[in-house]
């Protein structure tokens, strides 16, 4: 007997080879082989560009935090400077108010409280690294010292007299000093004659006879 023909179902699928008719990968031709080429370039192009843009916005980071610390650093002693200026006119009141009490009140209760605000503040401004400018004896620098007023006849090179002490914090000047200028004092640079190589004891010869 002959077996009845088996026919495919309705909607089924028929298998389809993947390759060519005889099982073989089909092959590449020199078109499809220069568009992958071209499409490596191009993928290769914007990853370059993609890594230059990161490395430049890398840069620019750095170069920005780099500014932003050292703008921090100029402005701090600045606004330090500024601050503890402020203070300066205070501490001239309390001196100048200690100064003008009369002796028999200087053992007040509110003489001694005042005199404790005054020894704070200058705590304050010791600890911040307020010094003051030198300027009594000292040649006369317009840099740290403001003149108000000169001897007569005077070359004003030398500060005789402070009006009102100038101070400074680190290597910034919170305010010069208020002074007087003159000559500079006259130093004795005679010494005293030694005595005369002919002064030797006298000999038993030169004695009285």
């Amino acid at each position: 007997m002959k077996e009845p023909n088996v026919t495919p179902e309705s909607g089924s699928r028929t298998a389809t080879a993947p390759h060519g008719a005889n099982g073989e990968a089909p092959e590449l031709t020199d078109a499809d082989g220069t568009e992958a080429v071209d499409q490596l370039r191009q993928v290769t192009a914007e990853r370059d560009e993609y890594l230059d843009q990161l490395q430049r916005s890398r840069a620019e980071f750095i170069n920005f935090r780099r500014r932003t610390e050292q703008e921090r650093t100029l402005l701090r002693p600045l606004v330090t400077r500024d601050i503890l200026a402020q203070f300066l006119p205070v501490v001239d009141d309390i001196q100048r108010a200690l100064a003008a009490i009369p002796p028999e009140e200087c053992e007040s209760g509110w003489v001694k409280g005042v005199a404790m605000i005054e020894t704070k503040l200058g705590g304050i401004l010791e600890r911040s690294g307020v010094t003051l400018v030198e300027a009594l004896g000292q040649p006369f620098d317009p840099a740290v010292h403001e003149s108000v007023a000169t001897d007569p006849g005077t070359d004003g090179s030398t500060v005789v007299e402070v009006y009102q002490p100038g101070y400074r914090v680190r290597d910034l000047l919170l305010r010069p000093a208020m002074v007087k200028t003159g000559a500079a004092p006259k130093t004795d640079d005679t010494t005293p004659d030694s005595e005369s190589a002919t002064d030797g004891p006298t000999s038993d010869d030169n004695a009285a006879t």
